[in-house]
């Protein structure tokens, strides 16, 4: 019978029945075999393991994308909850102020997921929220009374909101349109006393930068994103994104990746408040004028596609109802006055008409310090003739296609696209006519025609017996010109067909109240699951900075910081070195799931190691039989090429391991 051994010098096959294990060959590769074998069963061992972890995790579930907890709107918010958060925001327009206050769950750790913002319901199931009168721009010659006009509002908040929650409640101070048509000295005196004197008497979160007058555009990024995030357009969980329209997008910062991008579409917004007019809506290119343009990520990492969004909008100061209403009384008088044989200071005039307010009517105009008397005619289709000059629609466009003031507006596919309407829109159509919702062209030109003709006296019995308890006095006064106005921007300035059927006003989704401060507080703590999931040892690497300093610090964590924005002693660079450390130090859940996929790749490294081992005993057998005739008498080049080989053997097998 044959038999088979190992020689142990020549590396060779051979009939020879005796084996010399105490060659350093043998040794060593008998050390290497079962290395790697050890390594494959740690490597089995370890991805089961990991699988078994993640399968199991539910007794850790910031590891998993679990479903995002619901608020209840039909009970009241639960405030003994200890892991609920609150935001304040302040909307200060240009006929009122309003607080609300809002609540939101502890993240779920899914990096998909934005923080679940509801706002706050009472014991009575109402939203928490309350109205002053007037506006916060009236206090502009009498700034140092501002911040006792805003203190009754806050008191409300404070008595909703428990009290050991207080040090950590956000509190935002945001004036629209109607601060916007102050003087600079007159903005900056009634911020500066709001900054100064509201912490003295409440000691919510409130930094410097949480009182400002903001801009048209970023009220109108503000109401585009409460909007889409009510409707639930910002989800992108695979369960959440199937049966929903999707867009492609070309988003900024991909690269050269021509790959497109597919997610839920997203809907326009229109916003016409007392002052201004906003309209926004996502574009697919980004060839548009910068101005027009906001661009921005929602999600707590730079790096998150899925809530980057590019943005048109722009706005119209001066197109709100109400500064409209102003503007044409102004033409109005000028029309009638100036171009009338008697001219301004002569005897009396008789009433001037007006078509846009109720047959009837009687109302008086004040202009450069004298009153005119204005009489009501109520024709909706004249109204709509007279105030065209309102849109200046005359004006150069720059750029076509043009919507107001010469203004250039992208393309809007009528056939996919979905747009709602805020605030004058809501109001006009519901508070009166009772239609809110879906928007018809020709049912509310049937209604607003049939209640503008109507007489006054017989309105105003209506009014009298509140059979229109949701519209107030100045509502019933002027319905009929703020129809005429909605229906003239809608349709004329922002050319949308008479057909569209796409167009909702909109108060309510999904019984909430939706405004423009959702988007606002949704925006401004956006960085909140980076502070207090994936950051959860941030406290004792900066223990001696407050929270507000905290906070504000990592609300500019994504633009440039300058220095004088920083605590003393702490420099943007030190900012920094903390993200990277508390990276270093936690890893989040989306991170551990790349283990699973990495597991194949060290398969076939190990593979790759076999196959050089293999590829090298090969080589050494090939040169034992050449070396086969000189076996008893070994050369020096046998023991040379023998050990160079072993040396670059040894040297691949710790590159496979290092």
């Amino acid at each position: 019978m044959a038999r088979i051994s190992l020689s142990c010098r020549g590396w060779q096959l051979s009939c020879a029945p005796h084996i010399n294990w105490g060659s350093s060959k043998v040794l060593a590769t008998c050390v290497i075999s079962i290395a790697l074998l050890c390594i494959i069963v740690v490597t089995v061992i370890e991805t089961r393991r990991i699988q078994n972890e993640i399968n199991t995790a539910d007794a850790s579930p910031r590891h998993l994308r679990v479903p995002r907890k619901k608020l209840s709107i039909t009970e009241p918010t639960d405030v003994n909850d200890m892991d609920l958060h609150y935001g304040v925001v302040i909307d200060c327009g240009s006929s009122g102020s309003r607080v609300y206050v809002y609540v939101w769950p502890k993240h779920s750790g899914n990096s998909n997921e934005l923080l679940q913002i509801e706002q706050m319901i009472d014991k009575d199931l109402k939203p928490v929220s309350k109205k002053i009168e007037p506006g916060l721009s009236t206090y502009g010659d009498k700034a140092s009374e501002a911040s006792e006009y805003i203190r009754p509002l806050l008191k409300y908040a404070a008595d909703h909101i428990p009290s050991s929650k207080h040090k950590e409640t956000p509190l935002y101070i945001l004036a629209t349109a109607g601060m916007r048509m102050l003087t600079e000295s007159q903005q900056t005196a009634i911020l500066s006393d709001l900054r100064v004197d509201l912490p003295m008497y409440f000691d919510f979160l409130f930094g410097e930068n949480h009182v400002e007058v903001i801009t048209g555009k970023q009220e109108g990024v503000y109401a585009w994103i409460a909007m889409n995030f009510a409707l639930g357009r910002f989800d992108h969980n695979e369960d959440e994104v199937s049966g929903t329209p999707l867009s492609k997008m070309e988003l900024p910062n991909e690269g050269s990746s021509s790959k497109p991008h597919y997610r839920k579409r997203t809907v326009g917004i229109i916003d016409m408040g007392g002052g201004s007019v906003q309209i926004a809506f996502e574009v697919e290119r980004s060839d548009i004028s910068k101005s027009l343009l906001a661009e921005f990520n929602l999600g707590c990492q730079d790096s998150d596609i899925d809530h980057t969004y590019r943005v048109y909008v722009t706005t119209f100061l001066g197109y709100g109802a109400n500064a409209a209403r102003s503007r044409y009384e102004k033409m109005l008088v000028n029309n009638t006055v100036f171009y009338s044989p008697t001219g301004m200071g002569e005897s009396e005039l008789p009433p001037i008409k007006d078509p846009c307010l109720p047959e009837e009517m009687e109302d008086t105009v004040s202009f450069k310090n004298k009153d005119y008397k204005i009489y009501g005619t109520g024709n909706y289709l004249k109204c709509k003739l007279n105030m065209h000059k309102l849109l200046n629609t005359s004006v150069p466009c720059q750029k076509e296609p043009c919507s107001l003031n010469g203004v250039h507006q992208p393309d809007i596919n009528y056939h996919y696209s979905e747009f709602y309407g805020f605030s004058e829109f809501w109001y006009t159509m519901e508070d009166v006519f009772r239609i809110g919702g879906k928007y018809n062209f020709d049912q509310f030109e049937h209604k607003a025609k049939e209640y503008c003709a109507s007489k006054w006296s017989t309105l105003e019995d209506w009014f009298n017996k509140k059979l229109y308890p949701k519209a107030d006095q100045h509502r019933f006064k002027y319905q009929c010109f703020k129809s005429s106005w909605m229906s003239k921007v809608l349709h004329d300035g922002f050319k949308f067909p008479h057909e569209y059927n796409s167009f909702t006003s909109a108060s309510l989704v999904d019984g909430k109240e939706v405004q423009w401060t959702l988007g606002a507080l949704l925006y401004r703590t956006r960085y909140y699951p980076l502070r207090h999931e994936f950051y959860p040892n941030m406290d004792e690497c900066l223990p001696s900075y407050n929270e507000s300093q905290l906070q504000s610090m990592y609300l500019r964590f994504d633009n440039n910081v300058n220095q004088s924005d920083l605590p003393p002693n702490l420099t943007s660079e030190n900012l920094r070195e903390i993200q990277q450390l508390e990276f270093q130090r936690y890893h989040p859940p989306w991170h551990r799931s790349s283990i699973l996929d990495n597991h194949i790749l060290l398969v076939i490294i190990v593979f790759i190691i076999l196959a050089i081992i293999g590829l090298y005993i090969r080589r050494m057998r090939k040169l034992a039989v050449i070396r086969a005739g000189l076996s008893r008498v070994p050369s020096m080049s046998y023991f040379m090429v023998g050990e160079d080989q072993m040396e670059q053997g040894i040297k691949i097998e710790r590159t496979m391991y290092s």
